[in-house]
């Protein structure tokens, strides 16, 4: 088959997901093309500036493929345009939601229309969230299909071993309101540990750290189904995290993970404190969580739900 990926960028969330994604269809032999697309580099100009030069490059290429695939919003415009038998679009999270949650109610306004527009143009939706396809379902009407977010497990080859550091807790994201960095920096002169904030590493220089480190903490107040829990799982470090979006649908608390509420910083700070002093706790998280990715969010059972997906997409 052949593919044209676009995205905003493949790295991150969902582009890193999508850049995933098309190097283990590359690998099938399959034919897969990233869309690089330029934009101002200004915050509340960088995703419509991606949409309307990301359409003209849709609109002026004369290259055929199989399937185009978008993902998120922006990238539905280059999707669009662009020549294919087929067209996806893959949100991670209710997108109005999220910019209403990082932007103003007006701005959130024109992301509302904007979203239900667009989310007529593909044949396939897609989400990587049980709980974005409740909502989207409930909120407009849409039919997406559950197709989960996998880590490759290879790319921890290149994670050397490292020495513990005691009690150290590890926050890996951006440094924004909705991933809630602020309630974790308002409560860590009490935490019984050291923490380590991870918003412009590498992802080879993060996992180091989180491999390193006691536990992750994720303060947030919106998410969709972040990919640093299943690497914490998959590194075997205890993960406490908000209730918030899909990541009930990883963490089982006390099971594996301990759920916390959003936006409360002291039964964030009770809990934080409890399970560094809980070592039995901890294994049996760090345990728990290993065994669920490896069950559940690896590209060996995945990968074979995409191939499929597009198959039949593809026949249709």
């Amino acid at each position: 088959m052949k593919f044209l990926f676009i995205s905003p960028r493949f790295s991150g969330g969902i582009g890193g997901h999508a850049a995933m994604l098309a190097n283990q269809l590359q690998n099938l032999g399959h034919d897969v093309t990233k869309m690089p697309t330029p934009h101002i580099p200004i915050k509340n100009l960088k995703n419509p500036s991606f949409a309307i030069l990301g359409a003209l490059k849709g609109i002026v290429s004369r290259e055929n493929y199989d399937i185009v695939h978008a993902f998120n919003i922006p990238s539905a415009f280059a999707m669009h345009y662009a020549k294919g038998k087929k067209k996806v679009l893959s949100v991670h999270g209710v997108f109005s939601d999220q910019v209403k949650a990082i932007h103003s109610s007006t701005t959130s306004s024109i992301a509302t229309n904007v979203e239900s527009k667009v989310l007529k143009w593909p044949d396939k939706l897609t989400t990587d969230s049980k709980t974005s396809q409740i909502q989207y379902e409930k909120k407009l009407s849409h039919n997406f299909e559950y197709l989960p977010s996998p880590i490759d497990t290879e790319m921890f080859d290149q994670i050397p071993n490292v020495e513990k550091s005691i009690n150290q807790i590890a926050y890996i994201g951006r440094d924004s309101f909705e991933k809630g960095i602020d309630v974790l920096k308002n409560i860590e002169y009490e935490i019984n540990g050291d923490v380590v904030y991870c918003v412009d590493k590498s992802w080879k220089e993060t996992m180091q750290i989180l491999k390193s480190s006691t536990m992750l903490v994720v303060p947030s107040r919106m998410e969709s189904l972040p990919t640093v829990i299943k690497e914490a799982f998959f590194l075997k470090i205890p993960v406490i995290a908000t209730d918030v979006g899909g990541i009930p649908e990883l963490i089982k608390d006390n099971e594996t993970g301990i759920l916390t509420e959003s936006e409360n910083s002291q039964i964030l700070l009770k809990n934080i404190n409890s399970l560094l002093s809980d070592i039995s706790l901890q294994e049996k998280l760090s345990s728990n969580g290993y065994d669920y990715v490896l069950e559940n969010f690896t590209w060996k059972k995945i990968l074979p739900k995409y191939v499929k997906f597009y198959e039949n997409l593809l026949n249709s």
